[in-house]
């Protein structure tokens, strides 16, 4: 490893203790730099951390959101092999398949990837395959499908994806029951507004190459357990330092670097890492004029919210399938916890992106997914209890032609990290990842 001669001059200050700072700061103290990670909320994780619920006395830990992983992505799992985490332990790993459901027989649609053929054959076998769609709608689907292929999964400009699937003569029941659950499980983001160009990027990522890459990743346990934590732990083997509960106060430019000051007093740094949300990021540097660019992009952004309802039903309570897929509901994906994390009779439901619900306090939310359930797993019992989590800014809005920051600002040394600066992808784990590894490299080679 080429190692930068100025290596022990270089001390980094990484604001932010999510995903992307989380990658950043490992990667750094990888290339033996000095790193000091600052977290203003008392765990690291970001989005990714654990909460912790009362009930009956009785303390339980719960995702804030039920993830689901790709096996495209690559980065997030070599990083979590190269600190130590056996994927077999902490995940599920299921061929793609969608299993949709409703309260009427016409609106259910199974679909399984053929895994025992390459990709892309083992969508396109798993389309032709399908049940609940007319033998037309199948076709259309791998018409489309061969033609992402030939066109590497490019178009010439960017548009929202509801019409570009309707140009591409996608029905309305293909749109329903394939590419919209698709969209809000990716991008978080409505259809109507979704962007097509990043949905793409996805798409080739997850159907091309290795035909794993479209296998579907469950945590078995709380993404504190699998990322933040042992993170964490690698980057204090390797000398690094991490300091919870420390709100940036202040960040000002000095003669050789930066200083920041929190509730401690203040500190210098040769070189920043800004690794918080885009919508936390005006207070931090406004006394940085060179990044109002950077600034004015991210303050034309929308947020869409992602709630995870949580319903403790008998332990024995038992789903026909780990995850399965809703239509026409407010709820849109449903998971058995008991099956994937032990947890006997816990169910998660996953509601994404703006609509009606908001409107809905959590009691009548909740009242209202376990209605859903009832419809759809007659055999259900009443819930014992529950439990909303609402992420009201959880991503930014994947809009088409989304304007957004690269890593490299026009402050020399100052850095930005975070999924909405990794362009190819929506908000997700693996953009996180991806671009404070970038931060890393470019501090390497400067």
């Amino acid at each position: 490893m080429n190692i930068n001669k100025n290596v022990n001059k270089i001390h980094v200050a990484v604001i932010g203790g999510g995903c992307a700072g989380l990658s950043a700061s490992a990667a750094l103290v990888d290339r033996g730099f000095q790193v000091t990670m600052f977290e203003a909320s008392s765990q690291l994780g970001g989005r990714a951390r654990t909460v912790v619920v009362e009930n009956n006395n009785l303390m339980q830990l719960l995702d804030n959101g039920q993830h689901i992983l790709l096996g495209a992505y690559r980065e997030t799992l070599a990083l979590l092999h190269k600190i130590g985490v056996d994927e077999k332990q902490v995940f599920l790993r299921v061929p793609l398949q969608m299993n949709m459901q409703s309260t009427s027989e016409k609106s259910s649609f199974l679909l399984k990837s053929a895994h025992y053929l390459p990709a892309p054959l083992n969508m396109l076998m798993g389309l032709l395959c399908c049940s609940g769609l007319s033998f037309s709608e199948r076709i259309a689907a791998i018409k489309l499908m061969r033609h992402l292929k030939k066109t590497k999964y490019q178009i010439a400009s960017d548009t929202p994806l509801e019409q570009f699937l309707i140009d591409q003569q996608q029905t309305n029941r293909l749109i329903e029951m394939l590419w919209e659950p698709l969209c809000l499980a990716a991008l978080n983001t409505p259809i109507e507004i979704a962007s097509t160009r990043i949905f793409l990027n996805l798409l080739r990522d997850t159907f091309s190459g290795d035909k794993k890459n479209s296998d579907i990743l469950l945590p078995r346990l709380d993404l504190s357990q699998i990322i933040s934590h042992p993170l964490s732990q690698y980057i204090k083997s390797k000398g690094g330092v991490i300091r919870l509960n420390r709100r940036i106060r202040n960040l000002q430019i000095e003669e050789n670097g930066f200083s920041l000051e929190t509730r401690d007093g203040k500190s210098s740094f040769s070189h920043v890492v800004i690794a918080v949300s885009p919508a936390r990021i005006d207070k931090l540097v406004e006394t940085l004029p060179k990044l109002k660019h950077a600034l004015e992009q991210t303050k034309s952004y929308g947020y869409q919210p992602i709630y995870t309802i949580y319903l403790q039903y008998p332990p024995e309570t038992q789903l026909p399938n780990v995850m399965t897929g809703l239509t026409n509901r407010i709820g849109q994906w449903v998971f058995d916890r008991g099956q994937l994390c032990n947890q006997k009779g816990l169910i998660a439901v996953i509601v994404s992106a703006k609509g009606k619900h908001q409107h809905l306090d959590q009691d009548e939310l909740a009242l209202k997914i376990a209605r859903e359930l009832s419809q759809v797993f007659p055999e259900l019992e009443k819930p014992l209890w529950h439990k909303v989590i609402a992420e009201k800014r959880a991503t930014f809005s994947c809009v088409s032609n989304l304007a957004r920051p690269t890593n490299k600002t026009l402050q020399p040394r100052l850095f930005l990290a975070g999924d909405y600066t990794y362009a190819d992808y929506p908000a997700t784990i693996e953009g996180a990842i991806r671009s404070g590894i970038k931060c890393a490299e470019i501090i390497a080679n400067t």
